[in-house]
Order: C-alpha cells, then structure tokens, then sequence
C-alpha cells in the first residue's frame, strides 16, 4: 500500500510542472463584495486557431464541470447564450455581451455553483499574437452576495477550474484532444 501511494504521489508531484507550464491563474483580487480570477496561457497557435477553438466549448471544456456530465452538450447558439442541453431542460450558464470575432470575447452571467447564489460574473478572454503563437488571458470578475462571503468561499474554486479549463483550451488548440 505504501509503494502505491508513494508511486501516486510521485506522478502527481512529476506532473505538477507540466501542469503549472500550461497556465498561469491567480486570485487577482477578492473584497466583501467580490473576487477576481485571471488565467494566462501562451497557445502555439494563431489567433484565428485559438478563437475558432474558443467557440466551440464542446471541444475544449471539461465534462466534469457540466451539468450533464458531457461537454458536448456545451454551445454558443445564435442568441449568444453559452448553453448546455439537458435530458430535460437547459443551462444558461453566460450570455455573450461582445464579441469580435478574433481577438475579445466577454460574457456575463453566473458559472456553475455561483448560478445558486446572489452573484454574477463578467467573463473576458483576449487574444493576442505572441510571435507564431497567441497570449490568451482571460478574467473572471465576480460580485453579488454568497453566504459565507463570495470570495472565502468561491474565489478559490472558480480560479482552479478556469485555470483547468484554459490549459484544456490550449491542449485542445495545439493537439485536437483537450486530455
């Protein structure tokens, strides 16, 4: 039992690197009344690339952070709704307020858990050429009230699971496979 766990901590300590290399996240900011997470990650891509990725979730997102348990359930639609299908229903989980079509996407709405809660968020991801790849940063500002504080509870939380799902975007982008 004790070479088992030493052997799993082993590989988690040895992938930690590989990990931390795709992505940079950190809680920029949090106070009483909210918290900000930014996630930055260089893709060996173009924009063009990146951006196309970008808007397709169902590529790229991670099934365990969906209410279906299956990102393929995940879109942008017409309307601007980032949407998930449901056997019986659906999820709004953002709604695109601006988009430009290469290099700024920003939505509005509650992510996950936040979506039980009295606050809301504003989601910007920007592109920017870096030599033959491109600079993704994106932000997540969130506010309103949460019992227990928004921040001590959420903030955490939301910045691991974006971190995650960028180097998901970036593998995806540079290996068509997010994992």
């Amino acid at each position: 039992m004790k070479t088992v766990m030493r052997a799993g901590l082993a590989a988690l300590l040895l992938s930690g690197p590989l990990w931390v290399g795709a992505a940079h996240a950190e809680v920029t900011d949090k106070s009483a009344a909210g918290f900000e997470v930014t996630e930055k990650a260089t893709i060996a891509a173009s924009p063009g690339k990146v951006w196309d990725t970008l808007m397709h979730p169902a590529h790229w997102w991670s099934p365990a952070h969906t209410y279906s348990h299956d990102a393929k359930n995940l879109s942008f639609d017409g309307s601007g709704c980032f949407c998930e299908t449901l056997k019986r229903g659906a999820v709004r989980h953002m709604t695109i307020v601006y988009a430009d079509g290469s290099t700024q996407l920003r939505l509005f709405g509650a992510l996950g858990p936040l979506q039980t809660t009295g606050a809301s968020g504003h989601l910007a991801v920007t592109l920017k050429p870096a030599g033959a790849g491109t600079d993704v940063v994106m932000t997540y500002d969130a506010g309103g009230y949460a019992k227990g504080g928004l921040a001590e509870v959420y903030a955490a939380p939301v910045d691991r699971v974006l971190g995650e799902q960028l180097a998901r975007l970036k593998k995806a982008v540079e290996t068509g496979k997010p994992d």
